[in-house]
């Protein structure tokens, strides 16, 4: 489909307007995600967990309109649950193509150096050609066609390293990074120290923090209150938070635990005033 240049303008705009107010901070990692779009480019997703790639893929497609799958890669996962599999319907006594979950317009493929080389490779002729062939028959995939791939750049345990020529079919590699400290004000109007600490070698992601935003908001609420207090967070910190950081090797050497260091960080962090304690609760509570 051919648009002039003003009508692309105006639609790049809006996408990236209307995928920015769930993912804020993000306006440039967006931009490029339009841009390999329109360039019918796939794009490589390398990011800890936790910091919007799903909700980057399912924005995307909604702002555009388009069809969403996601695919978990796992071991055993088989090149037939990407693609479809004939299955013999006793009623026609013929063989029926199932579609597999790539018959989409935007697939979000996570963690796909999860799945072996074998499975990986069933994306490569619908990401160069967009069409699928299983068992002799061609099928054509639907336009727009964009495969959002994501890997964990920092757990190589199980995984399978992406082939080049995988590697190869995708147009970009992108980072998204944790917010920054403005844009994640933005999000939850408190910050966390988990991501600069010194024995911290990975701190609680964006999804961590809105869950200790989510359960400090339930624990004010159970308790009556509308509004979210210091102990709130206290309280629950450690059962949010710890299983989702990983210490620096010396740190562990030294006998420390993600519950210890938290445990330092409550103690270091000042407390905030009142007037922002209970307008932080409001707003949150509204």
């Amino acid at each position: 489909m051919q648009m002039e240049n003003g009508s692309v303008e105006a639609l790049g705009s809006r996408i990236v307007e209307n995928v920015s107010r769930v993912l804020v901070g993000k306006e440039a990692e967006i931009e490029l995600c339009v841009i390999a779009l329109l360039s019918r480019g796939h794009i490589l997703i390398e990011d800890v967990p936790g910091v919007g790639k799903t909700m980057l893929a399912k924005s995307l497609a909604r702002s555009l309109g388009c069809s969403f799958e996601r695919l978990q890669f796992t071991p055993d996962l088989l090149p037939s649950d990407v693609t479809g599999v004939n299955i013999y319907s006793p009623s026609t006594q013929q063989f029926e193509f199932r579609q597999g979950p790539i018959f989409t317009q935007i697939l979000l493929a996570d963690e796909i150096n999860r799945a072996t080389p074998k499975t990986q490779s069933a994306l490569l002729e619908a990401m160069e050609e967009r069409q699928v062939t299983v068992d002799g028959t061609t099928y054509p995939l639907s336009l727009p066609f964009q495969v959002l791939a994501t890997q964990n750049p920092v757990e190589f345990a199980g995984t399978f390293p992406l082939p080049e020529a995988q590697v190869d079919r995708f147009l970009m590699r992108v980072n998204l990074g944790y917010l920054d400290i403005a844009h994640e004000v933005k999000v939850l109007r408190v910050t966390h120290r988990t991501r600069s600490h010194t024995d911290i070698g990975l701190g609680a992601s964006s999804r961590g923090s809105l869950g200790l935003f989510r359960t400090a908001q339930a624990r004010a609420a159970i308790e009556g209150r509308d509004f979210v207090t210091p102990d709130d967070v206290k309280a629950l910190v450690q059962t949010v938070l710890a299983h989702r950081l990983t210490l620096k090797a010396n740190a562990e050497l030294r006998g420390l635990t993600p519950a210890k260091v938290l445990s330092q960080i409550l103690e270091t962090e000042p407390v905030p005033p009142p007037n922002v304690v209970s307008r932080f609760g409001r707003r949150a509570a509204s």
